[in-house]
């Protein structure tokens, strides 16, 4: 789908800005800081703000464009994937990656019904696994 109906359906103005920062971030795969999306964006607009970019990103995720995670630091790292899936985050090397399971997510809905939890309704599943890399050099491997 094209970005600027992206905006649109969003209900948000398909500024230039909006539309140069949302193809960046879409265009990422390894969950970017804000200063990453702004160091990329700078490139194309150059006179663009820090503050500019924090701004957009967050009404994207506002408004339901991306999801936003937080590092065990309290950074703020934003993620285009909008599907179901959990995050690994490597304390060490900083990287957060995706991970889908299905059967975990079906194992986590049931604890909550075998355990009676009343007056909640599970929308979402998003586990977050905080952890070290082994070694740094090598990448995470889900199997």
């Amino acid at each position: 789908m094209k970005v600027k109906k992206l905006l649109l359906n969003a209900q948000l103005k398909a500024t230039h800005q909006r539309e140069v920062i949302l193809s960046i971030i879409l265009d990422c795969k390894n969950h970017p800081s804000t200063e990453y999306v702004y160091s990329l964006t700078k490139k194309q607009i150059p006179s663009i703000s820090l503050a500019t970019v924090y701004k957009t990103l967050e009404a994207f995720a506002s408004n339901g464009l991306i999801s936003k995670t937080l590092t065990v630091e309290g950074q703020a790292r934003y993620d285009p994937n909008l599907d179901a899936h959990g995050h690994i985050y490597s304390a060490n090397s900083n990287e957060i990656i995706d991970y889908v399971d299905d059967e975990l997510n079906t194992l986590i809905s049931n604890f909550f019904k075998q355990k009676k939890v009343k007056n909640f309704h599970i929308k979402k599943i998003s586990l977050n696994i905080i952890g070290d890399k082994i070694d740094t050099e090598k990448a995470i491997e889900i199997k």
